[in-house]
């Protein structure tokens, strides 16, 4: 079956699973494999519970029924479907990728967005091989402008992910050091995030570009539609700076072709996230959303799934940010916590997994910046900190979440501010039931 006929039985269907335990009536169910599991197997289970055919690459389950359709492969089958039907739907599409950021400015974007246009999103951080496809064919005739998120842990993703997505707008939100296990280097993970400037460059597609960052500058392309925007007043087209340090951002920014400036106190977590915003802000202007419709969606915006998120119990107060963490981003939440005030504050922070070779020395860059913050209570969690520990004797240290929570059932917090920052595999999450 050709992809053109494949994607007309696809706009027949209701949606796209690609789970057999939950298929909604009239969807279609892509038949995935991964390294314990293999779709083909759950195929005829998937047309029982509702869907309306299933695309299998076996060919000992197409024998089943008729409403079974062997490919060759299903994985390539779905990103295939999913670049023709991009193609078909011809709306434009912002692709936004980053080491650090992106998903918080991926729902900025679509919050801003939505003030005027029906627009579509990347649900969680379904940012990948599989993800993005099953992102483009969420978008339907309805949709005016598609926002993607794109992620990689290896070189040559972002341009994978580019031609299947085949983006109008681009926005790297910055390049640090994240899952240099499978990029092999700093360098690395530069050149594959530039990938999706290369593509909107060789498409005569435009970019947003924080004018403040070195490495995104550097890599630039000078052919292009370039937007940017600044945290310093410095006349690009969106500019701004924070006010009011403390748990919450709250800023204030200026449309430096109108001369119109606005002030928004935000709920989100930390200065780091200014440029998160600002790039929003960018975003909407260039699309025409009104400016004060673009004040509201970001102040009323509230980040959840463990992304810098304020909780307050009856004991403490706490920044989670506990979905993921590498070098930079704990730099730059330990930087936050340092300008925040309190009397009493504490520090829990799980180790950073996929660092490959270079997870010790940052460990170890990470534990002396540690010993020179003023805290009062210091929480390390993971083996990764082991080695480390002779140099913060006044850590105290766990194994693990299940280990730590023991501890605080006997041991509990009251009148701190706590930072509460680690790997989503740690999952420190399950830690502030007990703060």
């Amino acid at each position: 079956m050709d992809i053109e006929a494949l994607h007309d039985i696809f706009l027949s269907c209701s949606t796209i699973t690609t789970d057999s335990r939950n298929c909604p009536n009239e969807s279609m169910f892509f038949a995935l494999k991964g390294k314990t599991f293999n779709g083909n197997f759950y195929a005829e289970n998937a047309i029982e519970s509702g869907s309306k055919c299933a695309i299998v690459d076996d060919k000992n389950i197409n024998s089943i029924s008729d409403k079974i359709i062997l490919v060759d492969d299903v994985l390539e089958t779905l990103q295939e479907l999913a670049q023709y039907h991009r193609e078909w739907l011809s709306i434009p599409i912002v692709a936004i990728t980053g080491t650090n950021g992106k998903t918080t400015t991926k729902e900025l974007v679509r919050e801003v967005l939505m003030q005027k246009y029906k627009v579509k999103a990347t649900e969680g951080n379904f940012n990948n091989h599989i993800g993005v496809p099953l992102t483009l064919l969420s978008f339907n005739k309805d949709t005016e402008i598609g926002v993607v998120e794109m992620g990689a842990n290896h070189p040559k993703e972002i341009e994978f992910l580019c031609n299947i997505a085949k983006p109008d707008f681009g926005l790297i939100t910055n390049i640090g050091k994240a899952h240099l296990e499978g990029f092999g280097s700093i360098e690395d993970v530069i050149k594959t995030k530039g990938e999706l400037y290369d593509y909107i460059s060789k498409n005569a597609g435009v970019i947003f570009a924080n004018r403040d960052n070195n490495a995104l500058k550097q890599i630039l392309p000078d052919n292009t539609e370039n937007v940017f925007y600044s945290g310093e007043y410095s006349g690009e087209l969106i500019s701004g700076g924070t006010i009011e340090q403390g748990f919450f951002l709250n800023l204030k920014w200026r449309n430096d072709l109108t001369g119109n400036e606005y002030k928004i106190d935000t709920k989100l977590i930390g200065s780091y996230n200014l440029e998160n915003v600002l790039a929003a802000i960018t975003i909407g202007c260039y699309f025409n959303v009104p400016e004060k419709s673009i004040s509201r969606a970001i102040s009323e915006y509230a980040p959840s799934n463990n992304r810098s998120q304020y909780q307050k119990t009856d004991d403490n107060e706490i920044l989670l940010d506990a979905y993921n963490a590498n070098p930079s981003s704990m730099q730059k939440a330990l930087e936050n916590f340092r300008s925040i005030s309190g009397n009493k504050k504490a520090l829990i922070l799980g180790g950073m997994k996929e660092l490959g070779i270079d997870s010790e020395k940052e460990h170890h860059e990470l534990v002396k910046k540690i010993s020179e913050l003023d805290a009062d209570t210091i929480i390390l969690v993971g083996t990764e900190f082991e080695p480390h520990l002779q140099a913060i004797p006044q850590a105290l240290f766990f194994a693990d979440v299940e280990e730590l929570n023991r501890y605080l059932e006997r041991n509990s917090l009251s009148g701190y501010k706590i930072l509460v920052k680690g790997s989503r595999s740690i999952k420190l999450e399950e830690c502030v039931d007990y703060l």
